[in-house]
């Protein structure tokens, strides 16, 4: 790959545009800042010319390239300029206007003055030899569809380990495959897997089932793409590089560096097949744990888990694991509707659960008011405790969403 060339004209970029349009950009561009340290990744690079308007960021984990279209360019060049201090100085220009008026006051950008109807004010300019631009972005291999790709990693990305001294854990495994981009993402307790529909590029090498592409993505910045996502209507362009990712959406295109190194190979983790499977009520769930949840903590045992039990008569109930040894059998949990769909309904049986991955285990299926659970059995003679498989499907195999939750081993 080849580095874009930093534009060195004497000339400033010229450019006016109406003010929530510019907002807008300024707001996107700043995820390439986020990590910055020099001076100068803290700046955006404003570009004009005859193609339009370009803004460009970079702080070596995130770079971002978005297009203005409502921009019109008055003289060609390029402008290097604290992105914190235009920002605020450009909300600061329309303080005061309604939402309405304020969207459409048009700003004008001359170097480093900036402009509007009512005021002018300079902001802090930077050298533009200064800045280090990223690498040009890989060919699109795939376009996906913005809501499908949101939605999933919505799910995925709590899974996701928080601990930084634990890098590869604190990723997205991105792996795109003929049709089918899959996230995968783990902390060690719980493994979230999403499948995304691809429509690959009819040029790109990634057309052919045997073809693999993948990429370790930071979660941090996923969350954060992840707010733009949720508002896109339209396709999502991947691309992968050596090592970038590139996600292109619309006039946007933001570019990863990912981490080194993949996830464990976990799909042996996940089981084909089922002792029990059974359909469980989402909703009514969700309000049992909260009440547990709230009781954990009024009891100032933080850290205590919650107690998914079938009794002598199959009768499900989610009840908070709290008190001293005797207060245990005087708990009584809240029924939960379940149908069992394969195998016996269990009785007599206990599953321990962290509250809060539970917590996120149901929010994963959101839009659903059900969700299937297959339980294996507990090998003879064995001290492993099965893990606890959350499916969209009634197969365990089955399903665009697929959570593993490793119980609590009690001492």
């Amino acid at each position: 790959m080849s580095e874009q060339p930093t534009p060195t004209p004497t000339a400033t970029a010229h450019v006016t545009a109406p003010y929530g349009p510019l907002a807008d950009a300024l707001k996107i561009a700043a995820f390439g800042t986020v990590c910055a340290t020099a001076p100068a990744q803290h700046g955006v690079l404003i570009e004009a010319d005859d193609t339009g308007l370009t803004l460009r960021t970079h702080d070596w984990e995130t770079a971002v390239l978005i297009t203005v279209p409502t921009a019109t360019v008055t003289r060609a060049g390029a402008s290097l300029l604290t992105l914190a201090q235009l920002t605020k100085s450009l909300k600061a220009m329309v303080a005061g206007e309604t939402k309405a008026t304020a969207a459409r006051t048009t700003v004008t950008l001359a170097g480093d003055l900036l402009s509007t109807d009512h005021l002018t004010v300079p902001v802090n300019a930077l050298p533009v030899g200064d800045f280090a631009p990223a690498k040009t972005p890989e060919p699109i291999a795939a376009h996906l569809d913005a809501q499908d790709l949101y939605n999933q990693l919505q799910r995925v990305i709590p899974a996701a380990c928080t601990d930084d001294t634990l890098p590869t854990l604190t990723a997205v495994q991105m792996t795109l495959k003929a049709r089918t981009l899959t996230l995968a993402a783990t902390d060690s307790y719980r493994f979230a897997v999403a499948d995304v529909p691809a429509t690959p590029h009819p040029d790109h090498p990634a057309t052919t089932a045997e073809h693999t592409l993948t990429a370790l993505v930071p979660a941090s910045v996923l969350t954060r793409i992840a707010k733009h996502l949720k508002t896109c209507t339209g396709p999502v362009g991947i691309a992968f590089g050596t090592p970038e990712l590139s996600l292109t959406m619309g006039d946007t295109t933001i570019t990863i560096q990912p981490h080194h190194g993949i996830l464990p190979p976990y799909a042996a983790l996940f089981p084909t097949t089922a002792d029990t499977s059974l359909t469980l009520e989402r909703p009514t769930a969700q309000r049992a744990l909260k009440k547990c949840a709230a009781l954990i903590a009024a009891s100032g045992q933080r850290g205590s888990p919650v107690t998914l039990r079938w009794d002598e008569h199959g009768t499900l109930t989610l009840a908070p694991r709290i008190g001293q040894p005797d207060d245990l059998a005087r708990i009584k949990g809240m029924p939960l509707t379940f149908a069992t769909l394969t195998g016996p309904t269990p009785t007599d049986r206990e599953l321990h659960a962290n509250p809060a991955f539970l917590a996120d285990a149901l929010a994963a299926f959101d839009g659903s008011d059900t969700l299937t659970l297959h339980l294996r059995d507990p090998k003879a003679g064995s001290t492993n405790l099965p893990p606890l498989l959350l499916t969209t499907n009634p197969r365990p195999t089955g399903g665009d969403y697929r959570h593993l939750l490793m119980p609590v081993r009690l001492s």
